[in-house]
């Protein structure tokens, strides 16, 4: 045999041993009825059949004791699979009939014989004249055999069950058909042709991807192995690159033989050129969506590879950017294999804009949310076909097409956005690269396409309005501080003019008259600046927390009864903005002088407790109770002050804890109440101007 052909040979029987390995290995793991012994069974004995070929092959030779063995288990493993898929298919329990059993018990015994006479080197087919044409013979038969019992098994089974065996029987039928077609030509022509005996093993790989996908369909099978409509489409782009790859390098081989002189130039030149073509066809969109409709088609029983389909449609839906829109009409196009579309989403207006648009030109249409467009799509939640409304109106009933799709040449399917029962807006999708046949499975697929993406369109409208929201609550939140914080100095400023036509000669009231005004002049400008600024960047710097309370007490200095300030421990640092930590212990003064009366007592403790800063704030007030301190004291806009904002004690407590510390209070009815507010202390050193204070 031809060095080169050994080679092919070779390979090809390899190529077999692989395939039928990846189809049993499965099998062999998880076995459960009969039907997956048998047919795991036949996979072992194609292996083993393919890798003996292949070894012989290698080593240079066609037949040998070895191999003959293996061919003749291969035959039997695929006969007895036959058998097993003869008995009734909705029933796994069910035996073979009776008139079959003698048969197969002689069938047996052949077998038996002939894997004897093959061991013991008795199957000798080199030798055609004399002892080889019998073994010839009986393999024509066994041939014959095993393509009667598929027809058998096909026969036998009801439209349904066919549906789930054809393939299977296809593609052992085709590996009986062409050992028949071997052998036969062997006994015409008393040799065998290598040609025939090596491409055997591509024929039978061939095979499998028909077993496999019967093997899928079959649900009484109870295989482990799925074939994916994935795997099904890279195994049909190979096998067809393969054969097209094959059918160009014999053209070319018969170029370059009848070509003469220009013989080699035109084999080069054709094969690039068809290696290009190959290249070209593979990268078409339009050739890959037939491809796949073609096998969705004619070798599943369903359209959509369902988990595929939806992990595809929500990871398009959740790739991170703005672009949700684009990535909406992406996901439904993709489902029925179309190029491009744009999408109309109601707007503030009350009409259907188009707000987004994908791989086609964008469009300016507008559409009322109440013509009898929108209305009818809100209704029936019909996806509408145009082509079918073009040439069966009546179909529609009351649909009514605007003006502007209908100059929109390629448009081919609206798909409504519906949501809790309301429209939402719609996609208008474009023709498909290859024909897709509406069924109610592609209409159920868009509908619901078509809720989930008007629930994430949904959702992203919602988490921009609460954006916006937040930005006014935000703003609102700031104006209100800096209204409560106006309200400290009106009062401020209020006592003080109340006091000057009393105390307008004494020079001390003077003195303290401008200090107060110069301190409200120079809050205001920083809230101005602070309202002025879109961003608030507060640095926390290191304060001496006895000169923060000093200033704090000053400023209240006026107000009856008068604060006293105590010091225990007068070197104390605090991390904090110093006019928001002022703010915060005028506030808790301010509310402890408005709740004592005038011979009572407000006093301010500063020491150093547990590691940490201490301000104390104690007065012999009204008091509060329990509950109140418990449901109210904390809560932001609740006051029972007639002019009350009701965020003063909110605001100090919420900056306290940002500053890592704590607001704790006690109180009782009648008996006063203390607040104590705790600072973590700073290791850094105070600064000059500080300790100068």
């Amino acid at each position: 045999m031809d060095v080169s052909l050994t080679s092919i040979a070779a390979y090809s029987y390899a190529l077999v041993a692989i395939c039928f390995l990846v189809l049993g290995a499965p099998l062999a793991v998880r076995q459960r009825r009969r039907h997956d012994v048998a047919l795991g069974l036949a996979c072992l004995s194609s292996v083993l059949w393919g890798a003996a070929l292949a070894w012989e092959a290698a080593a240079g030779h066609m037949w040998s004791p070895l191999t003959e063995s293996a061919e003749l288990l291969r035959n039997a493993g695929w006969s007895v699979f036959l058998v097993v898929l003869r008995g009734h298919f909705t029933d796994a329990n069910s035996r073979l009939p009776m008139r079959l059993q003698p048969a197969l018990a002689l069938g047996a015994l052949v077998y038996l014989g002939c894997l004897g006479a093959a061991l013991s080197g008795h199957w000798n087919l080199t030798q055609l004249d004399t002892s080889g044409a019998t073994p010839i013979a009986v393999r024509v038969a066994m041939a014959v055999s095993g393509m009667a019992l598929v027809e058998h098994v096909y026969r036998n089974r009801t439209l349904h069950e066919r549906w789930a065996v054809k393939f299977a029987c296809l593609g052992i039928g085709a590996m009986f058909a062409y050992d028949f077609y071997l052998y036969s030509h062997t006994m015409l022509f008393r040799s065998v042709d290598s040609d025939i005996w090596a491409a055997r093993g591509i024929v039978n790989a061939l095979t499998v991807p028909l077993i496999a996908v019967s093997l899928g369909r079959s649900k009484l099978w109870s295989s482990p192995l799925s074939v994916s409509r994935r795997a099904m489409f890279h195994s049909a782009t190979l096998f067809g690159s393969a054969l097209y790859l094959l059918a160009m390098g014999s053209a070319g081989y018969y170029l370059r033989y009848f070509g003469g002189s220009w013989g080699t130039v035109m084999q080069v030149t054709f094969l690039f050129a068809a290696l290009i073509l190959l290249i070209g066809v593979l990268f078409s969109g339009s050739f890959r969506a037939r491809l796949k409709v073609f096998i969705s088609k004619h070798f599943y029983r369903y359209n959509y590879d369902y988990r595929e389909e939806w992990m595809r449609f929500t990871r398009t839906l959740s790739k991170p950017g703005p672009d949700l829109g684009e990535r909406v009409i992406e996901a439904v196009a993709a489902l029925v294999e179309s190029p491009g579309g744009a999408l109309w989403q109601r707007g503030e207006s009350g009409r259907y804009e188009p707000v987004a648009h994908w791989q086609i030109p964008p469009l300016a249409a507008l559409e009322p949310a109440d013509s009898a467009f929108c209305q009818f799509l809100e209704t029936s939640q019909w996806v509408v076909d145009l082509h079918e409304y073009a040439n069966s109106p009546d179909k529609y009933d009351t649909l009514v097409l605007p003006a502007w799709l209908g100059g929109y040449q390629r448009a081919w399917l609206v798909v409504p956005l519906i949501l809790h029962g309301h429209l939402f807006g719609f996609v208008l999708l474009q023709n498909a690269r290859s024909p897709v046949k509406l069924n109610w499975e592609v209409i159920d697929v868009l509908e619901i396409a078509g809720s989930q993406a008007a629930s994430q369109l949904a959702q992203q409208d919602a988490a921009h309005a609460l954006m916006v929201a937040r930005q006014f609550e935000s703003f609102n939140r700031m104006s209100t501080f800096v209204v409560h914080d106006l309200k400290n100095l009106v009062l401020q400023l209020s006592l003080m003019n109340a006091n000057a036509a009393k105390h307008k000669d004494n020079p001390e009231f003077q003195a303290d008259m401008l200090e107060t005004v110069d301190y409200s002049v120079q809050k205001m400008k920083i809230m101005l600046q602070k309202l002025s600024r879109t961003e608030n960047h507060e640095q926390p710097l290191a304060l001496a927390l006895e000169q923060v309370v000093r200033q704090a007490v000053a400023l209240k200095g006026a107000f009856e009864p008068r604060p006293q300030l105590q010091v225990d421990q007068p070197a104390l640092c605090v991390l904090a903005d110093r006019e928001r930590l002022e703010r915060v212990v005028g506030h808790l003064i301010q509310n402890a002088i408005e709740a004592t009366p005038r011979t009572g007592s407000v006093k301010i403790r500063v020491a150093h407790e547990a590691g940490q800063a201490l301000i104390e704030i104690a007065d012999t007030g009204e008091g509060m109770s329990e509950d109140f301190i418990r449901e109210r004291l904390f809560k932001p806009f609740d006051s029972t002050k007639s002019a009350g904002m009701g965020i003063g004690v909110f605001e100090s407590r919420e900056y306290i804890n940002e500053l890592g510390g704590s607001l704790a209070v006690s109180s009782s009815p009648g008996q006063g109440t203390t607040f104590r507010v705790t600072l973590p202390l700073c290791q850094h050193e105070t600064p000059a101007a500080e300790r100068a204070a």
